[in-house]
């Protein structure tokens, strides 16, 4: 059965504003790194964008099909879906490291601060591929 021309926008419209949500938090990620002095604005920034990535799986699989898609149409098999999955699993634990730094930190061990700031530029790195691999595994229906 070939989908009507309407049920493609609809399809889209909610993929669309999906990347572009994710974008945006990539946007507040960027100013929240660079405004990293300001720790009143930096730690609930962060926070929010972590319970963001991890309430992001939840959204996406209430939302799609992903038997028919995973399963049926055999994109599991896709080294691109291997690649976002591991891309995501590294980010999760980027999150657990940054997260271990920055209590850290905030019981005043200074020590913990090069190590902090270096897993930041990694979270950037990663979560910028996950974006992308995200993005392109898009699909409209």
């Amino acid at each position: 059965m070939v989908p009507h021309i309407h049920e493609w926008k609809r399809g889209s419209v909610m993929i669309a504003a999906s990347v572009i949500a994710v974008s945006i938090t990539y946007l507040f990620m960027l100013a929240g790194y660079f405004m990293s002095r300001y720790r009143f604005l930096h730690i609930p920034v962060m926070v929010s964008i972590i319970l963001f990535d991890l309430s992001m799986p939840f959204y996406l699989y209430t939302h799609r099909n992903w038997k028919r898609r995973l399963i049926d149409q055999q994109e599991i098999l896709s080294f691109l879906v291997w690649m976002h999955i591991g891309l995501l699993v590294t980010l999760f634990a980027l999150y657990l490291a940054q997260i271990h730094s920055a209590r850290r930190l905030l019981k005043g061990d200074q020590s913990a601060r090069k190590d902090h700031h270096s897993q930041g530029r990694a979270l950037l790195l990663v979560r910028g591929l996950v974006i992308f691999t995200g993005a392109i595994l898009v699909s409209p229906e």
